[in-house]
């Protein structure tokens, strides 16, 4: 079994937060997180590649933004807002407020702002 890094509370950092936030496709599986609750990965159905989907589950679980824990052979995935929230209070309820749904291209031609 791969291990999957998670960074300890005290290692998450604000410049790596907003960093992972950045990203329009990164944010709309935070905000789906926020609304939703715990998803696997495979029930993200963007219209990119799976190992650019991939690329971005590790640059939210590195930053400390989400919590991935293996189940079977899934990875469900989960907001780590209490943590966030802790340590840069209002930052993600700021964000999140701020962020529009995505719309995801039907013919797989990506995401559409």
């Amino acid at each position: 079994m791969r291990f999957l890094y998670h960074p300890d509370r005290k290692d998450i950092s604000l410049s790596r937060v907003l960093y992972a936030l950045g990203d329009p496709v990164r944010l709309e599986i935070v905000r789906l997180l926020a609304t939703v609750g715990a998803q696997p990965c495979a029930g993200f159905d963007f219209a990119i590649a799976k190992s650019t989907m991939s690329n971005h589950f590790k640059i939210l679980r590195q930053s400390g933004v989400i919590f991935t824990r293996k189940e079977g052979t899934q990875h469900i995935n989960t907001l780590r807002r209490e943590e966030i929230n802790e340590l840069f209070p209002g930052l993600l309820d700021a964000v999140l407020q701020s962020a529009k749904p995505m719309k995801i291209c039907q013919e797989g031609t990506g995401i559409i702002k």
